[in-house]
């Protein structure tokens, strides 16, 4: 499934606005002694607050360390380069995204359209809200197909879906009807994530009300 989450989509520059609610709540900006344990975790928040500011590729191992307040030397405890320090924040934002689908799913009784498109409303915002990771998660800074933890992530992550569609049709396994289904559902909110944060609903003034949206077009993809 990983082919059907990695869309080509290109990087775009700064987010610095975005930047602001994720920096305040980031123990990277405070420059206190780490723990061993702790290592990881800050170097991940300090590249996950530059992909949102600058961009993948506008920023350096060196300056992560700096966001982070580690010395330079750091980060090989954990990575090998730049590129793997991307990799685990896509990874993390994968798993972040899931999580938030499942939440937003649970508020809604189980077999109801109400509760897929909950699944819907979870990703449009996860990506507006966070567009630097989003794209991340779906770009080609790094070649997600030659990292497993990535694939099965995708997977897990389409699965949130794919779980609720089945529920839906009281099936009790993920057939070609709930795959073909679920395909069309994601694509949908997935077209209209890109959409948004590429500003391109503001350019052409419609006035959206994408809740409702959401809702109508679930109910007529499972219909």
């Amino acid at each position: 499934m990983l082919e059907m989450l990695t869309c080509q989509h290109c990087l775009h520059g700064s987010r610095k606005k975005r930047i602001t609610a994720i920096a305040r709540k980031s123990p990277v900006l405070r420059k206190t002694a780490y723990h061993h344990g702790d290592l990881r975790a800050q170097l991940v928040n300090a590249v996950r607050m530059l992909v949102e500011e600058k961009g993948p590729d506008r920023f350096s191992v060196s300056e992560a360390c700096r966001a982070a307040g580690v010395s330079t030397a750091a980060p090989y405890r954990h990575f090998r380069d730049k590129q793997e320090m991307l990799l685990a924040v896509a990874i993390e934002g994968m798993q972040r995204l899931a999580g938030r689908m499942r939440a937003s799913a649970k508020r809604h009784p189980t077999g109801s359209t109400a509760r897929i498109a909950a699944t819907g409303h979870a990703y449009v915002r996860f990506a507006t809200k966070e567009p630097g990771v989003f794209r991340l998660v779906f770009g080609l800074t790094v070649d997600h197909r030659k990292s497993d933890e990535m694939i099965a992530e995708g997977n897990r992550t389409f699965g949130v879906l794919l779980e609720e569609v089945a529920a839906y049709f009281n099936k009790p396994e993920i057939d070609a009807d709930v795959l073909r289904r679920g395909f069309a559902l994601w694509t949908f909110v997935h077209g209209f994530s890109f959409l948004k944060i590429d500003e391109k609903v503001d350019v052409v003034k419609m006035n959206i009300d994408i809740d409702e949206m959401i809702r109508e077009t679930t109910e007529r993809l499972l219909a």
